[in-house]
């Protein structure tokens, strides 16, 4: 057996993007292309995440509780995040479309990305292609946008966040 090195923030992507699916009827193949990441970086991610007991051991059932815990009490510990210069990109955390209309901010946060149309503070995304993977899935776009909440946001901004991604996770 491989000798588990630690979660990599790719594994929180592929993770997410599991549950952002409509049923369980996904291979590896849609994975790798919907992230837009090898078969093999996907292979050796499930595998990480089946030893950490966020997915069962057939690789296809997200454990939705461990990984809610992980993403609310670990996730800012683990893979911590600062808003950085200014750029043009799409945005995220409270600027993502999902929050707009609950959270005011006058810091506009993004993830760079030269298709993008917003100029913010650049947050870098937990893998280099979610801003292309979250240009195809809003579902997908919506949990990463909470996930980097949970990086970077304050009490209130965590708290609204820990409850959509509560709804996301248990209540869909």
């Amino acid at each position: 057996m491989k000798k588990h090195n630690g979660m990599r923030p790719l594994d929180v992507v592929v993770l997410l993007k599991i549950i952002a699916y409509p049923n369980e009827n996904w291979k590896l193949i849609n994975l790798a292309s919907d992230l837009n990441i090898s078969l093999s970086e996907i292979s050796v991610s499930l595998s990480r995440s089946a030893f950490a007991g966020l997915i069962d051991a057939t690789k296809r059932k997200v454990f939705r509780r461990n990984l809610f815990d992980f993403l609310q009490h670990g996730l800012r510990y683990v893979f911590p995040q600062r808003a950085g210069e200014l750029a043009i990109g799409m945005p995220t955390a409270h600027s993502a479309p999902l929050f707009t209309q609950q959270l005011i901010s006058e810091d506009i946060y993004i993830w760079a990305d030269m298709n993008g149309n917003v100029r913010g503070q650049v947050i870098e995304p937990l893998y280099p292609t979610v801003p292309f993977a979250c240009q195809k899935d809003t579902v997908l776009y919506d949990l990463l946008a909470i996930v980097e909440i949970l990086r970077v946001g304050k009490t209130r901004e965590i708290q609204l966040a820990l409850q959509k991604l509560d709804k996301i996770f248990f209540q869909s």
